[in-house]
């Protein structure tokens, strides 16, 4: 990921000022988000000295493709805002490992150890990997390694850390001294039922150590206690400081943001309705709330929401095993307020978009790159794009070709394009390998060819002859030329010829512009498809 540890600008103070002048009217998602949190500091700069960003993340199971979202958009509009403003910036990645666990993930070895831990906190919880001194440690360490690898930059907080080393300690007596305020914010937003044993305050056992989900007996502002029965009946009184207890997770989320003294924090539409909650807890203790962006969710293919646990959609390994970071980047970074279809089909569409984008940033103006996806996936410093050929491209290259390995995508490659090599357009030779994947795991099993219909067989015999004929440049528009000809006395709409030429000689209901298809796989190559497709040996 290029570009991350802050947004590059152009050389000069002119051009700095030009930059943020035309940032202030982009209307490029990541900017409106900006300038909402420029206005928080308009009149005072923040008396902690930067603005904080802040992403959540609970550690009882593995990073996701969400944990990766919400990062890499939280940065985005963490970018914008440094191109806007001079205000320092930090991003905290905090992970609530004091959470109880509340059942034995089905994905660990040696479930079995897990079993008399429930309720721990997952920081009490061993590790059943056997590699850390937690379960809460091991997947702490996942998500920095996780984070790390994408090159986000961040600092991360431990809950466990947060509570036990004093931090959090004025808020938290705070909250005792504001109990009552604070209990009715949060009873109002619960049933009958659930009000009779709610408390905000999760004590941990003196001696099992396990989360205590009971109601309190007594809140003592002036030892700032909480006195509890546990389930024998046993009655115990701790102190709130220290790590004694912890806050349940919707007023953690206020009193969080008003202990750090968070100003920007995105979270997933299942959220927004906690959202009034979660503000008027943090104003009860004397904070202000942060500004919030809430996105929407993302769907499979039929759809439906996708769960981790029932692994419908696609994952962060699935996605990168074939296309690149930037890809998903780029994905995440469009229309986050609408919902999305998240499946393997979007793979090539938004790899070949961001290529698209990049190709088109150097020559366009300042307010154009500004709304480009990629100054946002990039932070301004944005890479040259050596995708001469689209993965859509490369796609039916390896279908047509039957291609096994990325030296014979290669060799049509050479041809194509003589100057190109593996070290001058590293773009190029990783989605050949990119391409050669995806075709064979998701391409190659649904292929079908069909046969001509009557008017298609009489406008491929002429495509054919068409070509015979040719001789002028192997060059996609001249070639798209020649196809375009032969569709348009024949077909109305057009739409039915391309149909016909992806179905019939790529086994595909869609595919790239044919006549770069032909200039790339070969003028004869083509003839020969072409043959093959009319004597019925494809179908």
């Amino acid at each position: 990921m290029h570009g991350v540890t802050g947004a590059v600008f152009p050389d000069g103070a002119n051009l700095m000022s030009e930059l943020r002048e035309t940032a202030m009217s982009s209307k490029a998602w990541p900017f409106e988000e900006a300038r909402r949190l420029l206005k928080r500091y308009q009149k005072n700069a923040p008396e902690k000295g930067f603005v904080l960003f802040e992403t959540g993340y609970g550690p009882s199971g593995l990073p996701h493709i969400g944990t990766f979202g919400e990062v890499a958009r939280t940065t985005m509009v963490k970018r914008a805002f440094e191109a806007l403003s001079d205000i320092p910036t930090k991003l905290i990645c905090f992970s609530d490992d004091l959470d109880g666990m509340r059942k034995v993930p089905s994905n660990v070895p040696n479930p079995e150890i897990l079993e008399q831990h429930l309720q721990r906190p997952l920081t009490s919880v061993p590790d059943p990997f056997g590699e850390y001194e937690s379960f809460g440690a091991h997947n702490n360490a996942m998500l920095r390694r996780f984070l790390d690898t994408f090159g986000f930059e961040y600092e991360f907080y431990s809950a466990k850390e947060f509570y036990e080393s004093g931090q959090f300690d004025e808020i938290l007596k705070r909250a005792v001294e504001r109990y009552d305020e604070i209990m009715a914010i949060m009873l109002k937003s619960l049933r009958e039922e659930r009000q009779q044993t709610y408390s905000i305050f999760l004590p941990l056992h003196p001696e099992s150590g396990r989360v205590m989900y009971v109601p309190m007996k007594k809140v003592c502002a002036e030892t700032y206690t909480v006195t509890f029965d546990d389930e024998t009946g046993k009655e115990w009184t701790v102190p709130v400081t220290g790590g004694n207890v912890k806050l349940q997770w919707k007023p953690d989320f206020g009193a969080r943001w008003a202990a750090l003294g968070v100003d920007f924090e995105m979270y997933g539409k299942e959220h927004a309705t906690n959202e009034k909650i979660y503000d008027a807890i943090c104003r009860a203790l004397g904070g202000r709330a942060p500004e919030h962006f809430s996105y929407e969710l993302f769907l499979d293919e039929n759809g439906q929401k996708i769960s981790k646990s029932s692994g419908n959609g696609v994952s962060i390994d699935e996605w990168l095993t074939y296309a690149p970071t930037e890809s998903l980047s780029y994905f995440m970074y469009q229309k986050p307020k609408t919902a999305k279809r998240m499946h393997f089909d979007v793979i090539p569409k938004a790899y070949d978009e961001y290529h698209q984008q990049l190709r088109a940033y150097p020559g366009q103006d300042l307010k154009a790159q500004l709304n480009n996806p990629v100054w946002h996936i990039h932070g301004g410093d944005v890479p040259e794009s050596t995708l001469i050929v689209p993965f859509a491209m490369l796609l039916n290259l390896a279908s047509v070709s039957g291609a096994e390995d990325k030296e014979a995508l290669w060799g049509f490659i050479r041809r194509y394009a003589p100057e190109a090599t593996a070290e001058s357009h590293p773009d190029l030779d990783l989605a050949a390998g990119f391409a050669l994947r995806y075709f064979n795991d998701f391409v190659k099993p649904t292929r079908k060819h069909r046969a001509p219909t009557d008017q298609e067989r009489e406008a491929l015999e002429a495509l054919k002859a068409a070509l015979e004929a040719y001789d002028g440049p192997a060059e996609d528009e001249a070639l798209q030329s020649v196809v375009y000809s032969i569709g348009r006395e024949r077909f109305d709409p057009m739409r039915g010829w391309f149909t016909a030429l992806y179905e019939v000689l790529l086994g595909a209901s869609q595919g790239p512009r044919f006549g770069g298809f032909i200039a790339l796989y070969g003028v004869p190559e083509t003839i020969a498809l072409i043959d093959k497709a009319l004597a019925g040996e494809l179908v």
